[in-house]
Parts: C-alpha cells; sequence; structure tokens
C-alpha cells in the first residue's frame, strides 16, 4: 500500500484554500510535510491517543502536538479545569492566583528552579532566558549546539534542528550578521571542544544553552561526560548553564530531564506540558538570577498574555494529573516495546536503522550509523523515511514528519494500541525495504 491508496481528498482541498491565505498553508514549517512529500493533514479532532482527519480518517498519535499532549487529547481533568477557568475570564491583564499555584507546582518539582517567570511560548521562553544570562554576567558570547533548536530566537537560528533543519534552512534570511555574532555553535556531545573553548574564551562567556535531551534533530540523548564538564566548566567560569526543557519539561520525568539525570542547572525553559496544550512558556531558575528580571531588577521582559489563565489551570490540572498519577513507568516500558519491535522488524526486512529513546521520547533512523550529533543524523536515508511515514499513515499511524523530529507515547495508550503500531511499523519497514 502506498500513500495514494488512501484518500485524503479534504485534507487536499483545506491545504489548497490555506495556501491562499497563509504563508505556505501552515503557522509552522513543521507542520507542512517538506521533509516527507505531499500535503499535510488537516484535523479535525482528537480524543484521547487518536486524530482524526477531514476525511474521517483515525490516526494514532505519536506526536501529540509535538509533545504537550502527555495525558492524551481532551483529558477530563485538563478540559474541566479550562472550561472553569474560561467562564471567569479568558485574560485579565493582571496577576492572578493561578500563576502563582502553577509555578509552585513547577518549584517543587525541579530542585534547581526556585523562582518562575511566565511567557507564552517556548521561544519567549528561551530569548528570555538568553537575556536574563547575558544580563546577569554582564557578558555577550552564548554558547549553543549544532542540531539544538530553541524557537525562532535571531541569536540562535544558527545551525538549529526542528523545522529550520529539515527545510534546509538553518541560517534563516532576515537575521543580520550581528544578530549571530556572539552565537557561538559546538557539536553536541563533544566535551573536548567545550573545553577548548572555555578556555580560550570562558571569561566572555554569558551561556550554554542546550536541549539536555535532543528532540529537534531527532533524538539524542547526552553523554555523562558532556553533561559533566557543562556543569564543572560553566561553574569555573561564571557562565549561566541553561536546559531548554520545553520539549523534556515533565515529559522524561516528573521534574523533566534534568531530575530523570541528575543535573542542576541554573536556569530551565519550559513550555508545552506545563500549559496542558494551550500557548505556554516559562523560565525559571536560581533566585539570585531571576531577581534579575524587572520589576525585580533591571532585565526588562514583559508580555500582555503571559501567565494566561486559562493555560495556567490547564497546566495546573496537567502538572496534577501527573503527580498523583505518574505514568513515566509504563510509558516508558511501552515505548521500549516499540523500539524492540521495530528494530526487530527491521533486522528481517535488512533495512538498517538506529532507535533512539529517551523515556517517552523516541526517533527511528535510517542509518546503519549510531546517531550522536547532527552530523551522524544527516547521515540519514531521509528518502527512505518519508516512505515509511507514508507506508505508517496508511496505515493509521501518525509520526512526526521528518526523519529529525522525536515522536511522543501518551498516556492514554493501552498495551493494544502500542501492539497495534509495532505492527504497523513492521508492515511498514518491509514495505519500505529495498526502496
Amino acid at each position: 500500500m502506498t500513500h495514494t491508496a488512501v484518500s485524503r481528498a479534504k485534507s487536499a482541498a483545506a491545504f489548497e484554500r490555506a495556501k491562499r491565505a497563509i504563508p505556505g498553508g501552515v503557522n509552522s514549517p513543521a507542520r507542512a510535510f517538506g521533509g516527507v512529500g505531499g500535503s499535510p493533514l488537516f484535523i479535525a479532532r482528537a480524543s484521547g491517543p487518536f486524530l482524526y482527519d477531514l476525511d474521517g480518517h483515525e490516526y494514532l498519535d505519536f506526536i501529540g502536538s509535538w509533545g504537550p499532549m502527555i495525558l492524551g487529547h481532551c483529558h477530563p481533568r485538563v478540559v474541566g479545569a479550562a472550561v472553569a477557568a474560561l467562564q471567569n475570564g479568558s485574560s485579565y491583564g493582571a496577576p492572578c492566583e493561578l500563576e502563582t499555584q502553577l509555578a509552585e507546582l513547577v518549584i517543587e518539582a525541579v530542585p534547581s528552579v526556585e523562582m518562575v517567570r511566565f511567557v507564552s511560548s517556548g521561544t519567549e521562553a528561551t530569548m528570555s532566558a538568553i537575556r536574563l544570562a547575558r544580563g546577569f554576567t554582564g557578558r555577550d558570547l552564548i554558547v549553543k549546539f549544532a542540531g539544538c533548536y530553541h524557537g525562532h530566537v535571531d541569536s540562535l537560528l544558527v545551525s538549529a534542528g526542528s523545522s529550520a533543519l529539515t527545510h534546509g534552512v538553518p541560517n534563516s534570511p532576515g537575521v543580520p550578521v550581528g544578530c549571530t555574532s556572539d552565537t557561538v555553535v559546538l557539536r553536541y556531545n563533544d566535551t573536548a571542544a567545550l573545553a577548548e573553548l572555555f578556555a580560550a574564551k570562558g571569561d566572555k562567556i554569558a551561556g550554554v544553552i542546550l536541549e539536555p535531551v535532543v528532540g529537534n534533530m531527532g533524538l539524542v540523548p547526552p553523554s555523562a561526560e558532556f553533561r559533566r564538564a557543562l556543569r564543572a566548566l560553566t561553574q569555573e567560569h561564571g557562565a549561566v548553564l541553561i536546559y531548554d526543557e520545553v520539549m523534556t519539561g515533565f515529559r522524561l520525568s516528573y521534574g523533566g530531564a534534568q531530575v530523570l539525570l541528575g543535573d542542576a542547572p541554573d536556569v530551565s525553559c519550559y513550555g508545552k506540558i506545563i500549559g496542558g496544550g494551550y500557548p505556554v512558556g516559562a523560565y525559571g531558575g536560581r533566585a539570585d538570577i531571576m531577581r534579575k528580571v524587572m520589576p525585580a531588577g533591571p532585565v526588562f521582559q514583559a508580555g500582555t498574555l503571559s501567565g494566561n489563565p486559562v493555560a495556567m489551570a490547564a497546566g495546573i490540572a496537567t502538572l496534577s494529573e501527573l503527580k498523583e498519577n505518574p505514568p513515566y513507568d509504563r510509558l516508558d516500558a511501552q515505548s521500549a516495546r516499540i523500539g524492540e519491535g521495530w528494530l526487530k522488524a527491521a533486522g528481517e526486512a535488512g533495512v538498517p536503522v538506529q532507535f533512539n529513546r529517551v523515556g517517552s521520547m523516541w526517533t527511528l533512523f535510517f542509518t546503519g550509523t549510531p546517531v550522536t550529533d547532527l552530523d551522524t543524523a544527516k547521515a540519514c536515508d531521509v528518502p527512505r523515511f518519508g516512505r515509511f511515514f507514508w507506508e505508517l499513515m496508511d496505515r493509521g499511524v501518525y509520526m512526526p514528519c521528518s526523519q529529525f523530529e522525536a515522536a511522543f507515547t501518551c498516556g492514554a495508550m493501552t498495551d493494544e494500541h502500542i501492539a497495534r503500531a509495532i505492527r504497523a511499523g513492521a508492515e511498514a519497514l518491509h514495505a519500505v525495504a529495498g526502496r
């Protein structure tokens, strides 16, 4: 079966209409199917572990809105909290107690976070964290890692992952040279290069930002040596260590990647799960650093919809559910089963693959070489991934539309759903063998 065998005429028509009103027909390039070809699906509704497109097809959803739907779609507790908040008003432009309640939940869950500031997106969170690091240290240089994506911030849109990598434009037009002149890009997991940079320019480095577990060049875990060097070098030279946990926060454990790994960055960035699927972002960390943010300090950051009451209520409900009924062990086991099943099928089909996974985040890379950084990720057979993607879609399994994005297992999935995904993946791998 190929993707042309399943009719998605209504989605195709909706895409053509959208292209006349919206650049490229989408409001984020990650949705455009540029890495797999064809037209994107237009979604009519979602429920539990499923998406339903305009043509009425049901898909087991391993994207989950790119991470936040860890409980599944339309979880009753989250829906109830959002509806109740909305009935009290959608936005105040003034403080409300929901902001403090969610901040307290984050602080309680993450030992390195002593204070939190809410914003409206992950991009705002990383942008603000970078400004804060510079304001706190009085320095300019920021270190990032090739393949890590931190939103569409001018100074960080260099060697970026996510849709910037998929579409082949890691350095976007419209970003002046001056915006990136103080950004240094290193290879992820390259401890030696990190040490060399700090030896040469340690007194000029304001901060280092990274995804502690990368999801934006596909799933790539950090080495223990790399993590230790990051913490030791930033402390030695007085630089701010920033973990971008927009994807991993409350996904890999209740406190995120840093709690799972036992790390303690200086500042952390959040989004996605902490808003229960509503627009949200946050950055938080050591109190002495966070008190530099206006109005407590001189570093400016503001936003009309920051701390939106509906998003706060949905976030409180989501984090409370995760705390009281943690799904992490089950999600870990289910995701491991997918990896085992697909690796077995790939071996039988003679298709070289790697399955990278941490908890409920994972990627099937179409390469025979271990994937540890951007260079090894880019060695993948992207056209074969595209064929695999459509074979899965025709079997009712919705995966990230790029080789360079992580997939997510959600708490609404049963063992039968996982078995269904394993069967579909095995059939798809055999279908793309030799092609």
